[in-house]
């Protein structure tokens, strides 16, 4: 048996192991190196992963492929040669996104190098068999280093071509060599340099020889905000169905050198090299500027944004600016006076009967707005315990306003108005009036709105005439009712003085009547025909265009619903409703 066993054995190696054949057991154990190679690459079950990663970056040649008939030649010639294993990442080295690109290519590149081996072991005559006359011999060939490069030339792989005919085998000055002629200096992978001539599967296997450098594009300059760009408006209920209007937190107060934001500055790009130690540019990293505004200064070192005063920060949209803020720590009374203040105004505590409060910015009231006061807010207008008026007291704000109630008070809000209740008012709203948290009623009283109405409770039990006006530009109406009883004061003013008699006094008053009557006139006549141009663009306009609707939760009789002189009134209660115009009648849904 012993001696069958060598004889197969000088057979395998002088003929070579048939494909399709399966090796003894015998022949394992002198070729140990066959059984490793083709068991190599049957991983564990804990490298799961490692296995799947190593699978997509495995390149499956068809068993036509060149590269399988060149190994076939070979292995005949040599009597054994691992089988051709083609893993272009071994270790995770490469990105995937490499190996999906370079795949194609390195098909392509091996089927170009190993027909031309082919071609070159069956096309070319050893001269001194050919001088006796006798058969052709194969040729002799030395081991083949083939590389292959990326496109992007960060990686470079080599395969080794075993010798044919008694050619000699792969060394190392021979790979050192072959790397200087294909120009790869950069990154070259020393180690495997040193111990692929002698490793067991240094043929017809690819190995990642080396890596270059990839560049890195720098990061672009940023801006860290220490306040919101955008401040929500926005009120919410809790739980219990309240708002809490103390905790809006409209104004962002700064003190002088505080940071406002802080600038991260671009990084500069830092450049690669390819395998052909070539360098890789880079791009730097764009630059961005502070957003300098009003009452802002740059820090020293260019990378703070600063507030040169105390105050409200506040983003225009492009800058950030800091607006002064008039902090009132107790009640405007006679301890204040009236206040006409060019920005944001925070008053801790109440505006008491008879005193006006104006500002350019927005107003943020702690306590109520009393009987007979007038406030008017360029900004928003926030009143956290209400306003108490009396029939004479006026509110104006060229935004929103938040109050936990109003009641007996003419209200003029560009944006929206949201309150817990609104009882014995006159509202001129251009967007959306909101009573829904809290009691939720609207009693008695004129809400004009230009878009929508809504309110859980409308009217009362008693049936209190409440009136809800919808569509229009309920703000410039009131605007222009105010100038006409305006001209209408001056125009009494003026006769009264023409009654009096002729003195300096008498002179100088009519001259500041007139002034005054003159501009109020042109004033009114502006806004006339402003109305005149708004009717006409409405009547161009489809029909339907949103013109406004109510939503109720309940309303009462007494109220009365109105779009423009169309009117409909409510005769019994009514849950769950709402009501919008529908070629030209009022519908309730």
């Amino acid at each position: 048996m012993k001696l069958m066993s060598i004889r197969k054995k000088l057979a395998s190696m002088l003929l070579g192991q048939q494909p399709g054949e399966t090796p003894d057991m015998e022949s394992e154990e002198i070729y140990p190196e066959a059984k490793s190679a083709e068991t190599a690459d049957i991983p564990d079950s804990s490298d799961s992963e490692v296995f799947d990663a190593s699978r997509e970056a495995t390149l499956e040649l068809p068993q036509e492929h060149p590269l399988h008939r060149l190994y076939n030649q070979c292995r005949q010639q040599t009597g054994y040669l691992p089988t051709p294993h083609i893993c272009m990442d071994e270790e995770g080295a490469v990105p995937q996104a490499v190996i999906k690109k370079e795949k194609d290519r390195l098909k392509s590149a091996l089927t170009s190098v190993c027909n031309a081996r082919l071609k070159e072991a069956t096309g070319v005559k050893h001269s001194a068999k050919e001088d006796l006359g006798t058969a052709d011999a194969p040729p002799v060939l030395d081991a083949l280093p083939f590389f292959f490069l990326s496109s992007d030339k960060l990686f470079a792989w080599v395969m080794v071509f075993p010798p044919m005919g008694g050619g000699k085998e792969l060394t190392r000055d021979m790979l050192s060599i072959s790397l200087m002629e294909h120009d790869i200096s950069y990154g070259v992978d020393s180690r495997l340099v040193n111990r692929l001539d002698h490793d067991k599967r240094r043929y017809f296997s690819l190995y990642l020889i080396a890596k270059g450098k990839p560049a890195f594009d720098g990061k672009n300059g940023n801006i860290v905000d220490n306040f919101p760009r955008v401040v929500e408006r926005v009120l919410k209920a809790d739980e219990h169905d309240q708002v809490d209007y103390m905790a809006l937190n409209l104004i962002h107060n700064v003190e002088k050198g505080q940071e406002i934001c802080r600038l991260i500055k671009p990084t500069d790009g830092e450049p690669g090299r390819t395998v052909l130690d070539e360098e890789i540019s880079a791009k730097g990293g764009k630059a961005v500027p502070l957003p300098k505004g009003r009452n802002t200064e740059i820090s020293e070192d260019q990378t703070q944004l600063l507030a040169s005063i105390s105050g409200a920060v506040e983003f225009t949209g492009r800058f950030f600016q800091v607006k002064p803020v008039l902090n009132i720590e107790g009640d405007v009374d006679y301890s204040t006076g009236n206040l006409n203040f060019w920005g944001d105004v925070n008053i801790n505590g109440s505006i008491l009967s008879g005193f006006t409060v104006r500002a350019t910015g927005s107003i943020h009231i702690g306590g109520v707005v009393e009987a007979g006061s007038i406030v008017e807010a360029g900004g928003d207008l926030v009143v956290a315990k209400g306003i108490l008026g009396d029939g004479t007291t006026f509110v104006q704000s060229h935004r929103s306003i938040f109050a936990k109630f109003v009641e007996n008070s003419t209200v003029s809000v560009r944006e929206n108005l949201q309150a817990d209740c609104i009882i014995g008012c006159t509202v001129y709203c251009g967007g959306e009036v909101t009573v829904q948290s809290g009691r939720g009623t609207i009693m008695s009283g004129r809400i004009w709105a230009a878009h929508r109405v809504r309110a859980s409770v409308v009217g009362s039990k008693a049936e209190c005439k409440t009136t809800i006006d919808l569509g229009g530009d309920p703000c410039k109406s009131f605007e222009r009712e105010i100038t006409q009883k305006e001209v209408n004061t001056l125009e009494m003013e003026l006769e009264h003085l023409e009654c009096q008699p002729d003195s300096p006094a008498k002179a100088s008053l009519l001259r500041k009547t007139k002034i005054k009557l003159t501009t109020a006139n042109i004033k009114l006549q502006q806004l006339e025909e402003f109305a005149q141009k708004e009717d006409e663009k409405k009547d161009e306009e489809d029909d339907e265009r949103d013109i406004g609707r109510l939503e109720c939760g309940l309303a009462y009789p007494g109220t009365k619903v109105r779009f423009g002189n169309i009117v409909y009134r409510l005769r019994q209660t009514s849950r769950h409703c709402i009501f919008t115009l529908v070629n030209d009648q009022i519908i309730m849904m």
